[in-house]
Formats: C-alpha cells, structure tokens, sequence
C-alpha cells in the first residue's frame, strides 16, 4: 500500500515539472520607428527658377520596419512657415508641376510618415525664387537664425547675434537692420545698414529677449525677418 502511495506521488511531481515545459517562447512586440528624415533635392537651395511652374524632388527616407510611407511637402512664402501656401500629401519622390506666383521668394521642406502614423522630423528647408516678367531686381531671401538658438537660457551678460542671409541675384550687396529689446517686436534698432551678419547686445538677467533682422539689397529690395528670442537666467 505504501509503495503505491510513493508512486503516485512521483509521477504527480514529475507531472507537474514536465507541464509547461512545451510552451512558445513570448515574442516581445515589434517596436515602431519612426522613417528617416528625407534629403532635398530640387528646386536647389538659392535657387532661381525661371519657370513658375515648379515640382519638387526629394531622396527616399527608409523605415526600419518597411512600412510603407506617405511624404508631406509644404511650401510657403516665409522660413518660419507661417504662411504657407500649399501641403501636398505624396508616396512617391517627386511631385507634379505646382503653378505658384511669379517674381516671390518661397520656402519647402518634407518629412516622412509611415503607415502606422509614425513620422520623422522635418528636413532642412530649401528655399527658391520664382522669376518674374522683365524683373530688375529679386529681393533678398529672409534672415536665417545662427545663434542663439531659438528659445535658448544665455547666463552671460552679453550676447552675439548671428544670422545668414542670401539673395539670387549674387552681386547684389546686402546690408541688415537689426531690432532688439524686450519688446515683442522689438522697435531698438541696435545696428543700422550693417555688413556684418552679427551684432553684440547687453543683456541682463532674468529677462525675456526679442530681435528681428532685416536685409537690404542695393537696389532698394528689402526682406523682413522673423522674430527671434531667448532668455536670461
């Protein structure tokens, strides 16, 4: 009676360490990444494009997962895109000729989105001229911010600002007004019909900083910039 009784209660302990034991391994999820953030390329950067009729071209972004994937373009009239003309939605590298208006500076950039909604970052933004009918003169193209970073915290008690700032017509000279104070816009003209592309402000802390450029060509063409900021610890 005994020895069936020790044998039962082996084989339940052999049951129990044997049940389970045939089990799938637990696959973790798959995790979504985002695709890469797409490279511009036409119309070229600075460029004047004689027709206004424009498409625009772009590199392939690649999706770690091979989820299919859909590119926004926009278009706009400034850097900052606050006035944008046109968002076109697009699977393929290219798009079909956009009619946009003649003698206008315009500003395009693209990103990735893949098929679970997933996107990259914006690319750089591209920027281009459209002629116009027995044009003299192209204005400038807008400022572009250098430093400091938008938004950023400065611990010192001076600050230099710099920007960049081009124009397709390329022996034109180009000069800046620069606007700085605590003002938004700021109304200080701090530097007037400069060459140089960098001006050195005061600052104190604890403050919020506004400054604003704008470029001037030779020809009596003027471009206003957007507004930049930062702050003081």
């Amino acid at each position: 009676m005994k020895n069936s009784i020790y044998l039962s209660i082996i084989c339940l302990v052999f049951a129990a360490c044997g049940s389970g034991g045939g089990d799938d391994p637990v696959t973790p999820p798959v995790v979504n990444t985002a695709p890469t953030v797409p490279v511009l390329s036409l119309p070229a950067d600075n460029k004047l494009c004689l027709d206004n009729n424009v498409s625009f071209q772009w590199n392939a972004s690649t999706d770690e997962q091979k989820d299919a994937i859909v590119y926004q373009i926009q278009i706009a009239k400034d850097n900052a895109f606050s006035q944008i003309v046109s968002t076109l939605d697009n699977s393929s590298l290219s798009t079909s000729a956009l009619a946009l208006d003649k003698n206008t500076a315009y500003y395009w950039r693209v990103k990735a989105t893949d098929s679970k909604g997933l996107s990259s970052a914006y690319s750089s933004t591209f920027k281009f001229y459209t002629a116009g009918v027995a044009v003299v003169n192209h204005l400038p193209f807008a400022p572009a911010l250098i430093s400091p970073e938008m938004n950023v915290a400065l611990s010192t008690t001076t600050a230099s600002l710099q920007w960049n700032a081009s124009d397709v017509d390329t022996a034109d000279v180009l000069t800046y007004d620069v606007y700085f104070g605590t003002a938004n816009p700021p109304t200080e003209k701090v530097s007037d019909s400069k060459s140089e592309k960098t001006v050195d402000v005061t600052i104190e802390p604890g403050k919020q900083y506004y400054w604003q450029v704008t470029v001037k060509d030779n020809k009596g063409g003027e471009t206003v910039g957007q507004v930049w900021k930062f702050k003081t610890n």
